[in-house]
């Protein structure tokens, strides 16, 4: 069934390696500092990258070769000290150890400690993002967007401005670290304070002047604005006054163009957007709306950032959101190149398939499980367990809730709804044969992506389809970080766990990052009220 998969695979692998042999180098040092920052106008203390919220934007080419230095110089103990990084989106194909995840791919690096990511993105171009991956820690702030940009990009015709100014990062902010706030196990979910756009936000209980930001555009130019979600929980619905948008991207894949006035991002997701400066100059409102009941106001620069054309007045916008225009439906989105999901275009077509169902415990802890296992971090990463020599995945800790995939092999993954839980596959991205909202299954031409909203309601059953040529252990997980993967809402995915060892060129740098942690952890505290690492 997957011979011609394999063939394909190894047509792309060969293409990958031709372009990698032209690939750059980009070099960057992450310095993981505690900053006293106000993106709202309130004061406190952050967990950033470099000193600025949100981090710095991180760009190069497709196939370009990455060594980014992670730099530990955490101080404050009120949040996590340690640390680590993860790339959203990139496949991390021969480098799993890279990926960054603490206790499934790595150890965290401790204070006064660095540690260099090198990687590269054979094939991989579109919009992507680095985040902390412990615990919760990319709440306090540790987050930024990653582009890879592509000289021979398909969609290039239709933009004239792609750059960092185009790039439109989304984030909650809560004034509270998150240690105090998660984990929040069987209460109520914490509410954040404000809504930010590229790092600046109002809220209803803070000064009404505080800055926003501004998205400057010419008339008559057109924009491909990169929206990214860091989102630690909420989605939002994003909308820009008086102008439509033309999809082109989703989670790093080109799109067949979509024209909408509305579209849902949920936490971990991006979109490129192309949209026409086609109106009068003047200032217009970019709304973020979250789907969070009681910080839903749209109005004052709450949720909100400024388009600002050039000619017009330094001033907010009056401007009103556009009126019954198109909403996003998830299942219009179809890949521009190489459309169709693995396997056999009829129910069941595929070598292995699960079904994957998550629960909560709403009378105990409020801890959540999939199929009756919560997660609960080992005090060894999968990996190095791998590495050590446990080569079984049914002895992989932790137990329960790691997975074993066959190499070259097409897998389908079912996941039943209830709550509309955005869940990211780390390694890959997925064909969506079943979309929320939806029981029609399109293996024709659906949506690629590898993040995954599996829907609000008891008739979902949000399916995916993904081939396993990309040995190692991956995260798959819900991106409510705060909430529902810190309460154990996850899994390992261990694939072909006999060939991990001859993919995992893992370095001297790598081996000793659990040694230093255990030696100099600098987080006891939180692990002992928690119960857990992750």
């Amino acid at each position: 069934m997957h011979s011609s998969t394999l063939l394909s695979s190894l047509a792309i692998l060969s293409l990958s390696f031709s372009r990698q042999a032209l690939a750059a180098v980009v070099r960057h040092d992450l310095n993981i500092v505690n900053a006293q920052l106000a993106p709202d106008g309130f004061t406190r203390s952050t967990v950033v990258a470099n000193g600025t919220f949100p981090g710095p934007l991180i760009s190069g080419n497709i196939g370009d070769n990455f060594q980014i230095n992670v730099i530990d110089n955490l101080t404050d103990a009120t949040m996590r000290r340690a640390t680590s990084v993860h790339w959203h989106g990139l496949f991390q194909a021969g480098t799993n150890e890279m990926d960054g995840p603490a206790w499934v791919n790595q150890c965290p690096i401790v204070p006064d400690q660095s540690f260099l990511y090198n990687f590269s993105t054979p094939g991989q171009s579109g919009t992507y993002w680095y985040h902390s991956h412990l615990s919760t820690q990319y709440c306090d702030g540790l987050r930024g967007p990653l582009v890879l940009y592509d000289p021979n990009d398909p969609h290039k015709d239709l933009y004239d401005v792609d750059d960092e100014t185009t790039v439109i990062t989304l984030a909650d902010w809560y004034h509270s670290v998150a240690p105090s706030l998660f984990p929040n196990l069987g209460n109520v979910d914490p509410i954040p304070n404000t809504t930010t756009i590229n790092g600046l936000g109002r809220n209803t209980n803070g000064p009404s002047d505080a800055p926003l930001s501004i998205v400057n555009v010419t008339a008559g130019q057109r924009y491909r604005f990169r929206i990214v979600s860091t989102s630690c929980s909420p989605a939002y619905n994003f909308s820009i006054d008086g102008h439509n948008m033309t999809i082109i991207e989703t989670d790093g894949v080109e799109t067949v163009p979509l024209t909408v006035d509305l579209l849902t991002i949920f936490p971990a997701q991006r979109y490129s957007v192309v949209v026409t400066a086609d109106q009068p100059v003047d200032n217009y409102w970019i709304r973020a709306v979250p789907g969070v009941a009681g910080v839903t106001k749209n109005t004052d620069g709450i949720n909100a950032a400024i388009l600002r054309y050039s000619g017009a007045s330094d001033a907010e916008p009056i401007s009103s959101q556009t009126p019954g225009g198109i909403v996003l439906n998830e299942a219009n989105l179809a890949p521009l190149v190489n459309p169709g999901a693995p396997g056999e275009h009829v129910a069941g077509g595929v070598d292995y398939a699960l079904n994957l169902v998550i629960g909560r415990n709403l009378t105990g802890d409020g801890r959540h499980w999939v199929n009756n296992v919560t997660f609960q971090p080992p005090s060894v990463p999968v990996l190095l367990q791998i590495l050590s020599g446990t080569t079984d995945p049914t002895q992989l800790l932790p137990n329960g809730s790691v997975y074993p995939l066959p190499a070259n092999s097409t897998i389908e993954v079912s996941m039943p709804g209830g709550f509309p839980h955005p869940m990211h596959l780390h390694g890959h991205n997925f064909d969506v044969v079943r979309v929320a909202g939806s029981q029609h299954y399109n293996y024709a031409n659906p949506v690629r992506r590898d993040t995954v909203n599996i829907g609000g309601t008891t008739t979902d059953n949000v399916t995916f389809r993904f081939v396993t040529n990309n040995s190692g252990p991956w995260f798959l997980h819900c991106h409510i970080d705060d909430f529902f993967l810190h309460s154990g809402l996850a899994i390992v995915f261990s694939e072909n766990t006999p060939g991990i060892q001859c993919v995992s060129d893992h370095t001297a740098a790598w081996d000793a990052l659990c040694p230093n942690y255990a030696k100099a952890d600098p987080d006891t505290q939180f692990e002992a009220t928690a119960g857990e690492f992750i």
